[in-house]
């Protein structure tokens, strides 16, 4: 058994964060939520101790959302996060994993960005018998009694290609259908596609009622394509918005200068992205803005985004991306962007009303 380290400060979950509602259910989340990922040892290990206090302190300071999925790390980051939530949240957070993909017996190795011990191997199953089974399986790993939310993950043609229209054939006969099923008997209260595209968040709404999406990287500082069809359809259908990757990847938060290779989209970013980015940049160092907290804060003043999930690895950057949200920024600063053109004029702006 794991144990949370004294070094964690307890504060009795004293923080305070704005909180929304799921589409129409009863779930409320908060603005910032606790994107898991990284405890499943995502890109390099991360001792058991670390990623229990990384959890804890989110409690603490006022996270209610945490989301994961079988993927993170094989099971690890489902075994991490539910040994953690059972120790200190008393059954008040809203949990969100995924299905779609189950997990057979493999060998532990670094693969798909993963530095996990879990021996097992990802297989892609989004057929009515593989969701079921990916939900009681997501269940025993996290060894809690109930998952608020399912998304069902990766499916689109971003992930897979020239097969997207036979595997999106599955989930719409099979798939989705499991995952209304166990909405309508109340085993979960919300479902929803965990996706890096929003185009087919669109084609999944003509066959499904969806409470929300969980968009990674497709509306953040650095772009707004979601703007023209995407999101209008969500604010219609009262369809919430949780979005991961609002750094894209990166980028966002480590900016252009530093030693490393800035990366957007999962791959180094390319000449075109990094000259934008620079652009942005200089706005920020002309209002004295750090671009990781605009980046934070720019998607979240759209009505239909109700939380932002940042993969977080340890409590120092829990800390600094709450510090990141309460961060004050001039009205001025975002009208600069849009001025030159930098952001979508269809955006809406943090604090637009004070300047209008």
């Amino acid at each position: 058994m794991y144990f949370v380290s004294e070094t964690v400060v307890r504060k009795q979950n004293s923080g305070f964060m704005k909180t929304h509602f799921i589409g129409n259910t009863s779930l409320k989340v908060t603005e910032l939520g606790f994107g898991a990922a990284s405890l499943g040892n995502l890109y390099r290990p991360m001792s058991a101790t670390m990623s229990m206090n990384a959890v804890a302190t989110a409690w603490d300071l006022g996270f209610k959302l945490f989301d994961t999925a079988p993927f993170y790390g094989f099971g690890l980051s489902e075994r991490r996060l539910g040994d953690t939530l059972r120790d200190v949240a008393n059954g008040e957070y809203i949990l969100s994993t995924k299905v779609g993909r189950l997990l057979k017996p493999g060998e532990a190795r670094e693969k798909f960005g993963f530095c996990s011990p879990m021996p097992f191997d990802p297989v892609y199953d989004y057929s009515y018998d593989g969701v079921m089974r990916s939900f009681e399986q997501s269940l025993q790993r996290l060894g809690l009694a109930r998952i608020d939310i399912i998304y069902m993950h990766d499916i689109g043609r971003a992930t897979h290609g020239k097969d997207h229209e036979r595997q999106f054939k599955i989930a719409m006969e099979g798939g989705f259908k499991a995952m209304d099923e166990l909405r309508s008997q109340g085993l979960v209260s919300a479902i929803g596609l965990g996706v890096n595209e929003h185009e087919v968040c669109e084609q999944a709404m003509k066959y499904t009622d969806f409470d929300c999406f969980l968009l990674a990287g497709r509306y953040t500082l650095l772009e707004q394509g979601a703007l023209t069809s995407f999101l209008p359809k969500c604010i219609e259908k009262n369809i919430s918005i949780i979005l991961g990757g609002v750094y894209n990847s990166g980028i966002l938060a480590t900016g252009t200068e530093g030693p490393s290779v800035p990366y957007y989209d999962y791959v180094p970013a390319s000449n075109s992205i990094v000259r934008r980015v620079k652009q942005i940049e200089a706005v920020c160092n002309d209002f004295d803005v750090q671009l990781a907290v605009a980046a934070l804060q720019f998607p979240l003043s759209h009505p239909s985004v109700v939380s932002v999930i940042p993969g977080l690895n340890s409590p120092t950057r829990v800390e600094q991306t709450l510090n990141y949200l309460n961060t004050s920024i001039p009205p001025e600063f975002w009208m600069a962007l849009r001025d030159k053109n930098l952001i979508d004029p269809n955006s809406p702006l943090p604090l637009e009303e004070t300047v209008a």
